[in-house]
């Protein structure tokens, strides 16, 4: 079944080189088999003076030559039939090859064009070679796409890896891979490329780790726990629940109680003359819409609900629901929803700095939650991903945003029981109809087999680094097409910064290495340099430092921007030159009363049809 010694000591068709300086006796395989998707080739390992050429090896691509056609295919596996070594004489091999797709020249003489998919099998015969440069070039060519460069081919270090950025972006991205692989280094190169080739383009990053900020420094704007101010009245009743109640079963009594009085307190605080009467029609307020209201105004209501004769049933539960309440406003942890000292509309502001409008040179935003509790993490993602959404859709089209979910299977679980629902379906709607709108979502995991499928389906690319796990890889496979499923047999086995990449964003699967990036580029690289140069490798740990951050005792150091001054109608926050007037001192009593004053309401109209 090999092909005979004398049959390779040379080739029929000059044009088949790769190298004018190539020697004009290389080896050459035969095809000895072929089906529907994959071929065998009768080859040597070594040439007629038996030297050993390493051109037939896993991972390298091929090229049959059909005349005007030359069939492409990847090799998956080689072996001698024998399993045994014949030293000073040549070994015959079998090279088992994918078949990818055919490479043709075009008419007037052109670069070369390939197409996916197979039209004219290799017959019993066919010259293989390793394939050309030019043929390779051909296969990654992204057909006048716009594209930005991510590194380089693994076949060939020479040849640009290279991306349709608009359609990766668009359609959603994946990046996978298990820890230590570069995936956070990738993601950061790949929205550096996102920015230089999209400026206007806006990205949230949700950061559990607090490291990108210090990777994107000059395109970057961190929100901390101490810069955070997320104005409860933005949250959905839902995520207002997962608040108070702190991530436990909620109790559907007290949630009604919810329902029914925080329209009454959201009216009251935009029609003070209204006498606690709720408006129906088109003024009429719900408790998913995001319009300020008073804790203090609520807490009143519940308790005259609690005064009411007909109300000796409901009791257990209003006083159950006040004392959550209370718990939550005076926890120092949740001071980045309840620390306003007054309550006003400040929704644009919010927005404008989580969103970056305008972005004013800084178009991205580390939302870092490494310090925020675990039970809110769930509604503040919520709140973000339904938020970016909304954006989106109200802006017809005018603002663009990415939402970076790193260690995304925390917020989309693939058990349904596990998360937060109203999270999981905010993410979802994204994945599924954002890019109508110009909402994209990008997604970073280790462990792709606890993602909810539904978002990865939506993953139109996909960037899968090594994965060790059998069931992530299994998942991976899954979403692959079946002409390039023996490429992810290197998946256990891939290097530091390499990936193969596959999807709508790629021409056809390509396997790459990452460009390098320097130090002060790397997630997090930044942030240990910092703590080894304040205290030194190995010096002492300052322990006090550290007990009054469990203690929650760190203050912002700047202004509250929760701290009910006025916005200027004509300025926006986040336009050129907006300051907001300092605060000035209040006395113990008038902060005693600070939930019971209001500024002047202003009717945003954010989040309805008119």
């Amino acid at each position: 079944m090999f092909v005979e010694r004398d049959r390779s000591a040379g080739e029929g068709t000059v044009q088949e080189r790769r190298d004018a300086a190539q020697n004009d006796k290389r080896i050459l395989g035969h095809v000895v088999q072929c089906d529907g998707a994959r071929a065998t080739i009768a080859a040597f390992a070594d040439d007629a003076e038996g030297a050993i050429t390493g051109m037939w090896t896993v991972g390298k691509m091929i090229s049959i030559n059909l005349g005007p056609i030359r069939t492409v295919g990847l090799v998956y596996a080689i072996g001698k039939a024998d399993r045994h070594w014949n030293p000073g004489d040549q070994n015959a091999i079998e090279v088992s090859v994918e078949l990818i797709g055919e490479v043709r020249d075009s008419v007037p003489p052109a670069a070369p064009v390939f197409d996916r998919g197979v039209t004219q099998y290799p017959h019993i015969g066919a010259v293989a070679h390793r394939i050309r440069s030019r043929d390779l070039q051909a296969v990654y060519d992204l057909a006048g796409r716009p594209a930005v460069t991510l590194g380089s081919l693994s076949q060939d270090e020479t040849i640009e890896a290279r991306i349709a950025i608009d359609d990766t972006l668009s359609r959603h991205f994946a990046v996978v891979g298990t820890t230590g692989v570069g995936k956070s280094t990738a993601v950061s190169l790949l929205l550096r490329k996102a920015i230089e080739a999209r400026p206007d383009l806006r990205i949230l990053i949700l950061d559990p780790h607090n490291e990108f900020a210090s990777a994107l420094p000059e395109h970057s704007y961190k929100i901390d726990t101490n810069s955070l101010e997320l104005p409860f009245w933005l949250f959905r009743l839902e995520e207002l629940a997962e608040v108070l109640f702190r991530g436990r079963e909620v109790v559907p009594e007290e949630v009604d109680v919810l329902r029914d009085l925080i329209p009454v307190a959201k009216n009251n605080y935009k029609n003070a003359a209204s006498g606690g009467l709720v408006r129906r029609g088109q003024d009429s307020m719900t408790a998913d819409l995001p319009v300020p209201y008073r804790i203090a105004d609520l807490i009143r209501l519940i308790d005259e609900r609690m005064g009411l004769l007909d109300s000796k049933n409901d009791r257990p539960a209003l006083k159950a629901l006040r004392t959550r309440i209370e718990s939550a406003i005076n926890d120092p942890r949740y001071r980045f929803m309840f620390a306003a000292r007054l309550i006003e509309d400040s929704i644009h502001e919010t927005i404008g700095k989580i969103f970056r409008v305008p972005h004013g040179g800084r178009p991205v935003t580390c939302f870092e939650m490494a310090g925020l509790p675990s039970e809110v993490v769930n509604s503040v993602c919520s709140v973000l991903a339904r938020l970016a959404f909304d954006l989106a859709l109200w802006s017809e089209g005018k603002l663009r945003l990415l939402l970076m979910c790193e260690e995304a299977h925390r917020y989309m679980p693939s058990d349904s029981r596990l998360g937060f629902a109203p999270t999981r379906h905010a993410l979802s709607r994204i994945a599924k109809e954002g890019r109508k709108y110009g909402c994209f979502l990008g997604v970073v995991t280790q462990r792709p087999g606890e993602l909810d499928p539904t978002i990865l389906s939506q993953c139109s690319t996909i960037f899968a680094m090594r994965l060790a796990n059998e069931q992530d890889q299994a998942i991976i496979r899954s979403a692959i097409a079946d002409s390039s499923a023996s490429t992810l047999s290197f998946l256990s086995s891939m290097g530091q910064r390499e990936a193969i990449a596959f999807g709508d964003g790629i021409a056809t699967t390509m396997r790459f290495k990452f460009e390098r990036l320097t130090a002060d580029r790397i997630p997090g690289a930044g942030k240990h340099h910092a703590a080894d140069v304040v205290s030194g490798v190995g010096g002492e740990v300052d322990l006090a430092m550290i007990v009054d951050k469990l203690r929650n005792h760190q203050r912002p150091t700047g202004p509250s921007l929760a701290a009910a001054e006025p916005v200027e109608p004509a300025r926006q926050a986040g336009d050129p030159g907006y300051r907001r007037a300092p605060f000035p001192e209040q006395s113990s009593s008038q902060s005693v009363q600070r939930d019971d004053q209001r500024s002047e309401f202003r009717n945003t109209g954010f989040g309805q049809r008119r």
